[in-house]
């Protein structure tokens, strides 16, 4: 079979068995994105294997899939920032530091404290720290969209919390292995790093709120086939670029500026209903299906059941108290506080990145690897069930976010 052939074959079954899940969990009551995340674990490595399928001879499919299932992660994330407005996210300011910074301390330390335990060497256990310790903010944020909550306070501090989160990621993982290399060289990294993050942030956000809604209505004059689609999605790649090339964070947080600043366009609704289908339809459920692909229980199950159990509970203790205690100072109720520490909980795209450069560098195992894969499943399966019930006391709907 040609290797076109074999992709959209795989392409065929992936998005067919991602709404089937995406239809039992909804029947179950649950979100969709749970029932995404599970088929692609029975359809990963840990029982049908399917990119080990006989007519799947080109390792290119797998990979074409992954790109997919990125390109997805940067639409939802994109699809995130539309939804909000600027004025949302500066009044959950004080609220997404404190719940940003304290969840990714506390989880940082709580990793540390357990590789301890379990006599790992210094060097090691803060690694396992900065392993465990960043969020994966688009589970939370499809399940607060399809619960209409994504403009809540709960919601907008949430998303603020984890661009916060994720930020301390990178610098914390960036200057790690810098002092790998020596203490004077490692900190002069450290602060390059660290400045070249705060420039990136400057020079786009003045970008995107001068620039950005003039460029839109000028892109929308055009004569030319669907120039506002076409320059919404150059911008959201081109966010995405620079702020993992040029600003040295994740290419997530780039997509989720885009959709912030053309949200300030008066024609962010155009946008929105012309991104959706292809969002919400095909490549956000290829990104979900990716996670449960990436997975191989049966190596869990061969010695780190036990492992796999502390990290979770580090992880879920951690992000409860750290972002639940910064909620109430940030003047949040309490079960808005509980709903802000759920949101936190799932591990995702940063910390995958963190374990690959874990092997590359020596720092982790196989074994350990496949632990870190296992943490990422369990809290994208967890939250979503658990962010349910947490708003399920909720009265009112927030009406002013559309249902993808």
């Amino acid at each position: 079979m040609l290797p076109f052939l074999q992709f959209i074959f795989a392409l065929t079954i992936i998005v067919a068995a991602a709404k089937i899940g995406g239809y039992v969990s909804h029947r179950l009551k649950q979100p969709a994105v749970a029932g995404e995340v599970l088929v692609g674990l029975i359809l990963g490595p840990s029982l049908l294997n399917l990119f080990h399928w006989p007519m799947f001879t080109e390792p290119q499919v797998a990979e074409s899939i992954h790109f997919l299932a990125e390109l997805g992660v940067l639409l939802l994330m994109f699809m995130a920032g539309l939804n909000l407005h600027l004025s949302d996210l500066s009044e959950s300011g004080i609220v997404a530091v404190l719940a940003g910074a304290l969840g990714f301390v506390l989880t940082l330390g709580l990793g540390f404290a357990l590789a301890l335990l379990l006599s790992f060497d210094l060097e090691r256990s803060l690694f396992l720290g900065l392993l465990l310790a960043p969020t994966s903010i688009g589970i939370s944020a499809q399940t607060l969209m399809e619960l209409k909550k994504l403009r809540s306070r709960v919601g907008v501090s949430l998303l603020g919390a984890a661009v916060v989160d994720d930020t301390l990621a990178v610098l914390g993982i960036s200057l790690f292995l810098a002092l790998q290399g020596g203490a004077e060289g490692g900190l002069a990294t450290g602060a390059w790093v660290l400045g070249k993050m705060l420039v990136y942030f400057v020079v786009a956000s003045v970008i995107g709120i001068w620039l950005v809604p003039k460029l839109s209505r000028f892109a929308d004059r055009l004569p030319v086939s669907q120039g506002l689609i076409a320059f919404a999605f150059v911008l959201l790649l081109f966010y995405a670029w620079t702020a993992e090339a040029l600003g040295g964070v994740t290419a997530i947080v780039g997509a989720f500026m885009a959709g912030l600043f053309l949200a300030r366009s008066p024609l962010k609704d155009r946008v929105m209903a012309e991104f959706t289908p292809l969002a919400y339809g095909i490549l956000v459920p290829i990104f979900f299906i990716s996670v449960g692909l990436a997975a191989d229980i049966r190596q869990i199950a061969t010695g780190g059941l036990g492992l796999l159990v502390a990290m979770c509970l580090a992880v879920v203790l951690s992000k409860l108290l750290g972002a639940g205690v910064a909620g109430r100072v940030g003047g949040l109720k309490n079960p808005e506080s509980l709903q802000l520490g759920v949101g936190m909980i799932p591990r995702g795209e940063v910390t995958l990145i963190i374990a690959s450069v874990g092997i590359t560098e020596g720092l982790i195992g196989v074994d350990l690897f496949s632990v870190a894969i296992g943490v990422v499943i369990v809290t994208v399966l967890l939250t979503p069930i658990l962010l349910r019930r947490a708003f399920a006391r909720d009265a009112a709907p927030d009406v002013s976010v559309q249902e993808p």
